[in-house]
């Protein structure tokens, strides 16, 4: 129980606000009849003074509530599940569940792994409120015109080789010449929209058709192969960084054309600036090299 003065004192608070409003000269002229009356030496409220200082105590409460809920209203809240393909999920999304939890205690943060096309699909039918996706530079895909796109990062595309292949030597450090791999075996993940596409396409700009010798989706498997001798891929920067790279592997950057993959995060034009979403792509976007995490 609060102390007896400190209780008068936020009793006389929560009286003489409303009343030191009503009684100035300003609010005398506004409400058009006698507010207070003289008692001896005294001063005190009318009735009409009384009844006036009640719907001003009623006024000030709803004013406080609106002004809380203004508040709540700029505040993340609730759920919001982010459809994600694994590799950035891995880097990017854990950390930013982690912060999530700790910087926004009502905001319900979920993961759903998708790739790109289940994950679009997913934003499409509302089954989810923002939708990781990438493109490649040599395979755009355009986003549709219902859906906003908020670019994450733009990463480099890496050519992967055993490192005791011949194009992995030192000589070849500042990039590969795709020409050099017209009989290597290729591995491309087995969908025709992604790497395959992408393998396909950057060698046709060199000037040949590739030999797909494996289709397989897992980037650590890709790896994994690749450190066999079991053929040669390209992968993006981030899987360097979502993987621990065997020594039996080496990164090289292809010569005379910039592959790059653009990673993006999708929501419905619809929604407009909510600030779940917002703080949500905050927590998406990498910070600029050199940042602390």
């Amino acid at each position: 129980m609060p102390p007896p003065h400190t209780a008068r004192s936020t009793a006389c608070r929560s009286t003489c606000s409303p009343v030191l409003a009503l009684t100035s000269r300003p609010g005398r002229r506004e409400a058009g009849v006698p507010l207070l009356e003289r008692v001896g030496r005294r001063v005190r409220l009318t009735h009409e003074g009384r009844r006036l200082v009640a719907h001003a105590r009623i006024v000030l409460a709803a004013l406080a509530t609106a002004e809380r809920d203004l508040r709540a209203a700029d505040t993340p809240r609730g759920p919001i599940d982010v459809a994600c393909f694994s590799t950035f999920a891995a880097v990017h999304v854990v950390p930013a569940l982690v912060t999530a939890r700790e910087r926004y205690p009502d905001l319900r943060l979920s993961l759903r792994e998708l790739e790109p096309p289940e994950a679009l699909s997913a934003l499409r039918a509302r089954r989810c409120e923002v939708a990781v996706c990438y493109s490649y530079n040599l395979t755009p895909t355009p986003a549709p015109d219902e859906l906003t796109v908020h670019p994450l990062v733009v990463e480099p595309v890496f050519l992967v080789l055993p490192t005791d292949h011949a194009c992995a030597s030192a000589t070849h450090r500042s990039g590969v010449d795709l020409r050099h791999l017209t009989d290597a075996p290729w591995i491309v993940g087995s969908r025709e929209d992604g790497s395959a596409a992408l393998v396909r396409r950057a060698c046709a700009v060199a000037g040949f058709s590739p030999r797909i010798a494996h289709a397989v989706d897992g980037y650590q498997l890709v790896l994994r192969m690749v450190a066999q001798g079991l053929g040669v891929a390209l992968v993006p920067q981030l899987v360097a960084h979502a993987h621990d790279p065997s020594p039996d592997i080496t990164l090289r950057p292809v010569a005379d054309t910039d592959l790059t993959r653009a990673v993006y995060a999708m929501t419905h034009s619809s929604l407009g600036a909510r600030p779940p979403v917002d703080a949500v792509l905050d927590l998406l976007r990498p910070p600029p090299p050199g940042d602390a995490h």
